[in-house]
């Protein structure tokens, strides 16, 4: 299926946003936008899977599971920073213990992190300027 005309006349073949066990909860990429972009065939790269470190601040959810939910959902590609190569071999271990989660684990894993996803605390990027590069650098937008 070709790619849907999104913005202006523009056909999208791929968008990057963040998809993890926050999102579900709050202002959520995964329910609002990550179904229409799979309805159109439109490749999806899933970034943010632990929001930086934030979400594993949370206490709700390891490093493993907020890669193997991204990882579960219907992504392209799943997008996690590795700054050192223990984090390399954290990512590298998820990727090959990963196996599809059915609706019960994914469910228990959500309920986990409901709490302490409801007001948006541990995605920063949605509720802070923290991650906004153009609000700190206005001279980018002209």
């Amino acid at each position: 299926m070709p790619p849907a005309r999104l913005l202006h006349n523009f056909a999208f073949d791929a968008v990057q946003m963040p998809l993890n066990v926050m999102d579900a909860h709050y202002d959520s990429f995964e329910k609002k936008v990550l179904p229409v972009l799979v309805e159109h065939g439109i490749g999806v790269l899933g970034m943010k899977p632990m929001g930086d470190k934030i979400i594993l601040n949370s206490r709700t959810a390891s490093a493993t599971e907020c890669l193997h939910y991204a990882m579960n959902l219907p992504t392209s590609v799943v997008i996690t920073g590795c700054d050192s190569m223990e984090i390399l071999h954290q990512a590298l271990d998820a990727a090959r213990s990963f196996k599809p989660m059915n609706k019960v684990e994914v469910a228990a894993l959500l309920a986990k992190t409901a709490p302490a996803a409801a007001k948006g605390e541990f995605e920063q990027y949605k509720t802070t300027h923290n991650f906004d590069g153009t609000y700190h650098n206005p001279k980018w937008l002209g």
